[in-house]
């Protein structure tokens, strides 16, 4: 069984197309949609958690670089320093995940990297660089 994080690059040509919907049917693959942005008439990206045998799991991704699907995968992570961090929140406001937030009652920003999709858009945000990028 495989579960790796990937991200997903679509050209315009390929945006109308079903492609995501074939690793389900033809490979047996189940997904989670972590981030996406496609739009008309330009290129569009997704963030995937996908699940699945390994020999399906291979065919779906040559499939989808054969379809002309750029296919990166998310080796790395990002990780909170707790003892840099001084709670100012900046990175709960530019989190898509959801995967920092602030705890109302004590003030402090709470971090679990399960929700993440490591967009580490959160690491130029943060003043102390409590957030930063590990290679895993």
């Amino acid at each position: 069984m495989v579960a790796k994080k990937v991200l997903l690059r679509f050209s315009n040509s390929l945006i109308s197309k079903p492609i995501v919907y074939r690793l389900v049917k033809d490979y047996n693959l189940a997904f989670n949609i972590l981030k996406a942005q496609i739009l008309p008439d330009e290129e569009g990206e997704m963030v995937l958690e996908i699940e699945g045998d390994r020999a399906c799991y291979e065919k779906g991704m040559a499939f989808l670089k054969d379809t002309g699907v750029e296919v990166l995968n998310i080796d790395k992570r990002i990780v909170k320093d707790e003892e840099r961090c001084y709670h100012c929140s900046a990175c709960t406001v530019v989190c898509p995940s959801g995967a920092i937030s602030i705890d109302r009652e004590t003030m402090r920003v709470g971090y679990d990297p399960e929700q993440c999709i490591v967009c580490e858009l959160c690491v130029g945000t943060c003043p102390p660089r409590a957030m930063r990028v590990e290679i895993v």
